[in-house]
């Protein structure tokens, strides 16, 4: 399918690629770099994809994104949104059976990924809408009416802040291991911002490490390639997340800046769960082994909150924090569970 969009980057980054050759990059990546590393990926979808840069209207950047639908299903879509440190390339595993029974549309959010990467705010407040209204003129951009958006992660806080906003266009709202939910004591709080401070992430070390960064990463995140091994056998999946995060940092800064030191959120979901209109159906998935940081115990507390509503949650076991990519098999049908009586 022809893409206007990607061919203009092809364009641009073989010009970038010709005035940069003679010099010496520390920290080896660049858009091509990048570009290659998910097509690498991507590559072993088995049909007609789509795959284009989405313009955010009021200049405000671009989504990279992804269409999924073999079947030309005019259902409800599934929207993806990744976490902290990804991009949409990390949903191998889910897009060939999800994507048979509806379309499956994924974007790299602003700032991360494939996207455009611009100067952050600074106050939480600020970010929180950059994000939200990237979501919404993403959407307005692709026509569609109501989606079943789907988040993990740091994906997960950022979908509840748009349900919060934008309800009438969510049919349900499915939190795949968020985070930013659990509270922090007010001493630990403050104890953490004096210790440790909010000033930077350990993908800093990623970049820091120049032209070792590559074998760092893939010798941190051994757990990631065994993740995805029965799609590929060597460090495809690894190379592509150092591509993610060493370029520029920009999604990286924001949720930095909506973090504690000590990894929870400046102003917990919990707290605004509550605002989410009542109509609208909510279910959390959680991996048995997920991390303390993210305590599935939130979902059962916005049952609580939330009586009277629908709030489902659902445990797969033997899954860590990447649950979509650690029992990818149960995460499918789960999803196809869920959402098998929706038009």
């Amino acid at each position: 399918m022809a893409d206007t969009g990607i061919v203009a980057h092809r364009n641009t980054e073989r010009s970038n690629r010709t005035k940069s050759s003679c010099k010496f990059k520390w920290v080896p990546t660049s858009d091509t770099a990048l570009k290659t590393a998910e097509e690498r990926i991507l590559r072993h979808v088995n049909f007609d994809y789509e795959t284009r840069f989405v313009p955010l209207c009021g200049n405000r950047g671009r989504l990279w994104t992804a269409i999924f639908n073999p079947t030309n299903s005019t259902k409800t879509p599934f929207v993806f949104v990744h976490g902290f440190g990804s991009g949409l390339g990390l949903w191998a595993l889910n897009v060939a059976s999800l994507s048979q029974q509806r379309p499956f549309y994924a974007f790299d959010l602003l700032g991360f990924g494939r996207s455009s990467r611009p100067k952050i705010p600074k106050k939480e407040e600020v970010i929180e809408e950059m994000f939200v209204e990237s979501i919404e003129a993403w959407r307005k951009e692709m026509k569609l009416d109501k989606m079943i958006l789907v988040g993990h992660s740091f994906g997960g806080y950022l979908v509840s802040n748009y349900a919060m906003k934008y309800p009438d266009r969510i049919q349900h709202l499915i939190l795949v291991d968020p985070w930013g939910f659990p509270e922090t004591p007010s001493l630990i709080r403050k104890l953490g911002s004096l210790v440790i401070g909010r000033n930077g992430s350990l993908l800093q070390l990623l970049r820091a490490a120049g032209p070792y960064g590559p074998g760092l990463m893939k010798r941190s995140r051994r757990d990631i390639r065994e993740k995805y091994i029965d799609l590929f056998d060597d460090n495809t999946v690894p190379n592509y997340i150092f591509h993610c995060n060493a370029r520029k940092p920009s999604g990286e800064r924001a949720f930095v800046r909506l973090m504690l030191s000590l990894g929870k959120s400046v102003q917990p979901m919990i707290q605004r769960i509550h605002k989410v209109k009542k109509e609208v159906p909510i279910t959390f998935i959680y991996g048995e082994n997920t991390s303390r940081m993210i305590n599935p115990g939130m979902g059962e507390m916005t049952k609580e909150i939330r009586q009277g509503c629908y709030v489902d949650v659902h445990i797969i076991k033997n899954a860590s924090h990447q649950v979509y990519a650690d029992q990818p098999e149960e995460f499918n049908n789960l999803m196809l569970q869920v959402c098998e009586d929706m038009a």
